[in-house]
């Protein structure tokens, strides 16, 4: 099942977002969520994980139809609360998604693998359910805000004591056992401090420096291949005989012999 935020973390997350730094880190990884994802106004997306929405205002903002799906009562409550009823909302786990095959046509899973139980599973649920591209979002392993992160816990309860984190190459390997050489693409932003002043968040948003795998947060997105079972099927044929005639095979070929 993962961890359910429970209502103080809820509280805390939604005050921890709201600070300018952390609005500004979260403007650059939503920029890259659709830079790589790529999505076409008026296609569907459904965001899992979704918790107190802020994904779900960047995707009704880029004029997609708006799935969103959260453990926490108490995330989606906060989640109506910014945007009605222009979203639909689920309560449900990233593990077992209440949707039929290929009902998307993109997913995302933005910080949601950080705090479900199987991670595999859960990205198996959110191949199934999409048609076209996945994006992943994670917290990652090898930055050095991550490290901090994983120290802190260590002499302080936080809310990242609960998460897993990962690594862009955790990932890729994790997508290619589940769907093969699927083609995927990823980068990495926040590279530096966000009170590092202009010049670095223009910076933040080169491709180049984006190609470097220890960003505090690293995108990546997969692009879903179709998959299809075949089967041999037996073709009757029935050949003319005409009278007097004798048919046989004579090197892989049909002949025809008169006697």
């Amino acid at each position: 099942m993962g961890h359910v935020f429970d209502f103080s973390e809820a509280v805390n997350y939604e005050q921890w977002f709201n600070k300018p730094q952390n609005k500004l880190a979260f403007e650059l990884e939503t920029q890259l969520m659709r830079d790589l994802l790529q999505p076409m106004r008026g296609e569907s997306v459904l965001d899992i994980g979704c918790g107190a929405g802020a994904c779900l205002a960047a995707f009704l903002e880029m004029g997609l139809r708006v799935t969103g799906l959260d453990p926490s009562t108490y995330m989606l409550d906060m989640a109506f609360e910014k945007i009605g009823h222009r979203a639909d909302l689920y309560r449900g786990f990233a593990e077992d998604l209440p949707f039929d095959d290929n009902s998307f046509n993109y997913a995302c899973l933005f910080t949601t693998l950080e705090f479900v139980d199987n991670p595999k599973k859960a990205l198996e649920e959110a191949c199934r359910v999409t048609k076209d591209r996945v994006f992943i979002g994670v917290l990652n392993r090898y930055a050095l805000k991550g490290i901090e992160r994983r120290v802190k816990g260590i002499f302080s309860p936080t809310i990242f004591n609960r998460a897993r984190f990962f690594s862009v190459w955790e990932l890729k390997q994790m997508i290619r056992r589940i769907m093969g050489q699927v083609p995927v693409s990823w980068r990495t932003v926040c590279q530096l401090p966000a009170n590092s002043g202009k010049f670095v968040q223009n910076l933040e948003q080169s491709k180049i420096v984006q190609r470097c795998p220890f960003g505090a947060f690293a995108g990546m997105v997969v692009i879903l291949v179709p998959r299809l079972r075949t089967r041999p099927m037996t073709v009757r044929y029935q050949a003319k005989n005409p009278s007097g005639a004798t048919t046989g095979f004579v090197a892989g070929r049909r002949t025809t012999i008169e006697e």
